[in-house]
């Protein structure tokens, strides 16, 4: 049965509102050309299984999404491409130490961020780059409401952790500025 006029106008309107969304997933997830990629074929099987579209079909192209990058990207290779892509600096003309700061924040969240599992990573980034509910999340990720905020709180105690970590590692003690002779043998100011 070809789709009707009605039909492809709601499809038309999904994609016009919902795009920039899923193409922004997949940026983060793959380098800028395959990330388009990944958003045409989202919205291909997204027309394909359109009778199945829900109310609130965001969750459910993300999770179409989310097939699609496995199939295009492997382990390793999207975590390292995140990783990049965070630790890149800024496209601006800017420089001076607010600029060094904030390439430096970056590297520390990058750093951060690879202290946690691929799911928890996950979790935080479909909640505070995606804008995503807990509930929605479940639905992309495929598991119950209970177990992705469990995630999601694991992976924000770890976060916050690691940056904790990485801001008392960046900032010599006060004992390590008193005792040189500490800090030498610890090679701290080894050169």
């Amino acid at each position: 049965m070809s789709p009707s006029e009605t039909d492809r106008e709601q499809f038309a309107q999904v994609f016009r509102d919902l795009s920039p969304r899923i193409h922004g997933y997949a940026r983060r997830h793959c380098d800028a050309a395959t990330a388009y990629d990944v958003t045409a074929e989202t919205f291909t099987i997204a027309w394909r299984r359109f009778e199945q579209l829900p109310p609130d079909p965001l969750p459910w192209l993300f999770g179409i999404a989310r097939n699609v990058v496995r199939n295009q990207v492997r382990g390793d290779v999207r975590r390292d491409r995140l990783v990049q892509a965070l630790t890149r600096s800024p496209a601006t003309t800017r420089t001076g130490p607010a600029a060094d700061a904030e390439v430096l924040d970056r590297a520390r969240l990058a750093h951060a961020l690879g202290t946690l599992t691929d799911r928890e990573r996950e979790a935080l980034l479909l909640v505070a780059w995606d804008g995503l509910t807990a509930g929605q999340g479940a639905a992309v990720t495929g598991c119950s409401a209970n177990a992705f905020a469990a995630r999601l709180s694991r992976a924000r105690a770890r976060l916050t952790y690691a940056l904790r970590e990485e801001s008392a590692d960046a900032c010599p003690r006060p004992h390590d500025l008193t005792t040189p002779s500490a800090a030498h043998s610890t090679g701290r100011y080894a050169r």
